[in-house]
């Protein structure tokens, strides 16, 4: 398709900027949200139009390409509530930063996405609603589930420099993880072969028990490695327990297949590394 277009990110956090940094400023204009005046002078500074959230009805007419990452609350899906309309209308794109939260406990079995989502936490069960929610708006929504996300500013290695690291053990239990940039990368592939209604896992290739991260991010950092710490006795906020109740490895093969995408990189190892070469 020629001329330019319009992206509109709902909610312009970790995940949103790294694909906005990404696409080819001449060919796309780049909106975002945010809820504060203060946000949306970020999203200005970057280069980028910015948007108040609140006193917003709709969204322009010439909007291509469309991408949410606002969490719901008890009550549902905000973007919903109120863009419900200007979102049911069809364009080349749209997107749903969902997580592998949708799935539940898999005992840390293997699952795609044609695993059963059975979420057993709350934060699952809301994200499974808003899929469900966007998907009755706009059939074409496509949904990412999202693994655990790291970056730049947001780390393992970070946490061992500052002290927060802890190796807390759960005996079989694996979370699956993505860089930042990766997702950014396949949503970037998404946009080039949009197929309507899909569902794609956004996980690299390696799922790791949460103290292997740890051990490898404090060598990287030649630094001690944090002792053990039971997960019975762990003093943990309730949000980083629940985190705990899931044990999965998430398969990536549908954005490899459908999408062709080639991680950059395909294990916490290669991104941590690259990390901790940005820090010196």
């Amino acid at each position: 398709m020629g001329g330019m277009k319009h992206i509109w990110f709902f909610g312009f956090g970790f995940s949103a900027q790294a694909l906005a940094r990404r696409l080819d400023r001449r060919h796309w204009r780049i909106s975002g949200t945010s809820r504060s005046a203060e946000g949306v002078q970020r999203i200005a500074g970057q280069g980028f139009e910015g948007h108040l959230f609140d006193p917003l009805k709709t969204i322009p007419d010439d909007v291509t390409h469309v991408v949410s990452s606002i969490p719901p609350d008890a009550s549902g899906d905000p973007v919903l509530r109120r863009f419900a309309t200007a979102l049911a209308v069809p364009r080349d794109w749209v997107a749903y930063l969902s997580t592998t939260g949708v799935y539940g406990d898999h005992g840390g079995a293997w699952i795609d996405e044609n695993t059963p989502l059975t979420p057993n936490t709350e934060r699952g069960s809301r994200r499974l609603h808003a899929e469900q929610a966007w998907t009755g708006i706009n059939p074409q929504t496509q949904h990412f589930r999202l693994a655990g996300i790291y970056g730049p500013g947001r780390n393992q290695l970070l946490s061992i420099l500052d002290g927060t690291a802890k190796r807390v053990i759960k005996p079989g239990q694996f979370f699956s993880r993505i860089h930042v940039e990766d997702i950014a990368g396949i949503l970037d592939a998404s946009i080039a072969r949009p197929l309507s209604g899909r569902h794609y896992n956004v996980a690299d290739d390696e799922p790791a028990p949460p103290q292997d991260v740890v051990a490898f991010a404090a060598d990287l950092l030649a630094k001690p490695v944090p002792p053990d710490i039971s997960f019975a006795t762990a003093d943990l906020s309730p949000m980083a327990r629940s985190f705990y109740a899931d044990s999965k490895r998430v398969s990536n093969q549908r954005v490899k297949t459908e999408l062709g995408y080639r991680f950059r990189y395909p294990s916490y190892r290669e991104g941590l590394r690259a990390l901790a070469q940005a820090l010196d």
